[in-house]
């Protein structure tokens, strides 16, 4: 049902999105928690995001993979309901519901249409289960077998290989070292006591956002706010997490997979955190390094002249804290060292001069071309409002992203990844087979 509406108000969708953002309203609740709100009246649906200070970096020691299976477990009960009780009431409303945990937040949705009469009690099981979560025993084992089924899949991924442990070499002991999804033994350590530990701990006013996008008066988002948000207990912030260690050599490590075909290589730093003053600089400049796909450098000498790789990339995924910044390639393993070589050459090369000219105006032409298609659905709204909202970034980020997008210049380029960028000091891991 809720497909085939969605598939028939999208021949109708107007997109909300131009050079400007959407206007935000802001508010907070007296038990703390904040609220952010986007009225957009062009399709009867709303989305709403809750967004806690629950990801896995406030996995306690030992019980890694618990901020993911806690919120993973929120709608599989609440008062006399059960998992099937609530998706079928979900379903049955036209509604959806979802939650998810990474390394910094924890998020639990709910989509729905705008008609009081399927809206109204969709917000009420989403409060319910907001509120009141049950953790049933019996759904714990369920998941955690599905989890533990997922990491055994991944142990026989050389990609899964390869992200897990370059975090765990980049991070060492810090909290975004391990893996959201936890491990074999954290994952059979967790008990239900541990979930409601946690829950109750982070799952609270003064540690909460809340994103409403789509066909609501801010009247009546004000009450939706209330009643969903509302009810949850003060409660404390959660504390600061550590700062990131900086590295001052170079780290190589090498995992043996004899059944890869190919090679898998991740080589990065740590690199900037939401809201950091060189954000712009380095997000251009990262566009023409290896984010801009085949029209990148890393694409051009790597793939296009050397023949080394499909595909090769590099990103910047900022966090609370200093996230990292990420090259990654797939080459055969006979050519992994060749491969290696160039792309530490290409990245060299550009923090030692920058771009061109030519290349950041056709970075810059990209950037702000792609960027309404980041604001053409409620739901994309609702994802950029709960970054603004959890990072605590200006409510003119959007409006200003253009702007600040078209202001960078060469030199920003070049002094940004010069200070921040340092090609001899990088974690190097490296999956393969023989050569």
């Amino acid at each position: 049902m809720f497909a085939r509406t969605l598939v028939f108000l999208g021949l109708l969708f107007i997109s909300v999105a131009a050079s400007a953002g959407p206007k935000i309203h802001h508010w907070t609740l007296e038990n703390g928690a904040r609220i952010y709100f986007v009225e957009a009246h062009e399709l009867p649906m709303l989305q709403i995001r809750a967004v806690f200070d629950a990801g896995s970096s406030r996995d306690p020691a030992g019980k890694a993979g618990l901020a993911r299976l806690t919120s993973s477990m929120l709608d599989e009960g609440t008062g006399n309901l059960g998992a099937d009780d609530i998706a079928g009431q979900f379903e049955g409303l036209g509604a959806e519901f979802g939650a998810g945990a990474d390394r910094d937040m924890a998020t639990v949705d709910l989509r729905s249409l705008s008609d009081a009469a399927l809206l109204d009690p969709a917000l009420d099981l989403f409060a319910k289960i907001l509120a009141a979560p049950s953790f049933p025993a019996a759904s714990l084992e369920r998941q955690r077998e599905q989890v533990l089924v997922a990491l055994q899949k991944d142990m026989q991924s050389p990609g899964a290989v390869a992200d897990k442990t370059f975090y765990r070499e980049l991070y060492g002991d810090h909290p975004y070292a391990h893996d959201p999804l936890g491990d074999m033994t954290s994952v059979k350590a967790i008990t239900r006591e541990d979930l409601l530990a946690h829950y109750r701990s982070y799952y609270v006013g003064a540690n909460a956002w809340l994103v409403i996008v789509g066909d609501a008066s801010k009247r009546q988002a004000r009450k939706i706010a209330e009643r969903t948000m509302g009810q949850l207990p003060a409660g404390r912030a959660a504390l600061p997490i550590p700062l990131v260690r900086t590295l001052y050599a170079p780290l190589q490590k090498q995992v043996a997979f004899p059944a890869a075909t190919q090679t898998h290589i991740l080589l990065g730093q740590t690199g900037m955190r939401r809201g950091d003053p060189d954000y712009f600089p380095l997000y251009v400049g990262n566009y023409i390094l290896g984010g801009g796909g085949l029209v990148s450098r890393l694409s051009t000498e790597v793939r296009e002249k050397q023949g080394l790789s499909y595909s090769v990339y590099s990103y910047f995924l900022p966090l609370r804290k200093a996230g990292p910044m990420i090259v990654g390639l797939q080459t055969k393993n006979t050519q992994r060292d060749q491969a290696l070589n160039v792309v530490r050459k290409v990245i060299s090369d550009f923090v030692a001069k920058g771009p061109t000219e030519k290349e950041l105006n056709a970075a810059k032409k990209h950037i702000t071309g792609g960027f309404p298609l980041r604001l053409d659905s409620n739901a994309k709204i609702a994802e950029n409002l709960a970054v603004i909202a959890f990072y605590d970034l200006p409510l003119t980020y959007l409006d200003d992203f253009i702007p600040r997008v078209e202001a960078v210049t060469v030199e920003q380029i070049r002094k940004a990844f010069w200070q921040r960028v340092h090609p001899n000091q990088m974690v190097t891991v490296v999956v393969g087979g023989s050569r």
